[in-house]
């Protein structure tokens, strides 16, 4: 049974930071690219960050601009965001996805809600 657990969130002043963690299991998460989407509500998912299957290639949104930083722990089966710098419209619920198996970006949980307000 295939799990993604997204956790971490919460609610920050702008110029704070967070760290988000998804955790995995059912599949072999060492062979995969994965994402962090985020989504507001009445809009379409939006990619946040990839990484590749080993972690040796990472790629950014436009809008995050060298604040965010994803990372994986293969052998936890994990992967974080770490948020720094955050903006007002940072505020969105955060959910990780495999891109290739190109689901809703909320396919499998809750994700996990980061809201910014001064």
């Amino acid at each position: 049974q295939v799990r993604l657990v997204e956790s971490g969130g919460g609610s920050v002043q702008p110029g704070e930071s967070l760290t988000l963690s998804c955790v995995t299991s059912g599949f072999t998460f060492s062979n995969y690219d994965m994402a962090w989407y985020r989504q507001v509500p009445g809009k379409r998912c939006e990619l946040v960050a990839e990484i590749s299957a080993a972690g040796s290639s990472t790629d950014y949104g436009d809008f995050v601009k060298g604040r965010f930083t994803v990372s994986r722990d293969n052998a936890k089966n994990s992967m974080y965001l770490q948020m720094n710098s955050l903006k007002l419209d940072d505020t969105a619920s955060y959910y990780c996805n495999v891109p290739s198996w190109r689901l809703r970006c909320d396919y499998w949980g809750q994700g996990t809600q980061v809201t910014v307000s001064s």
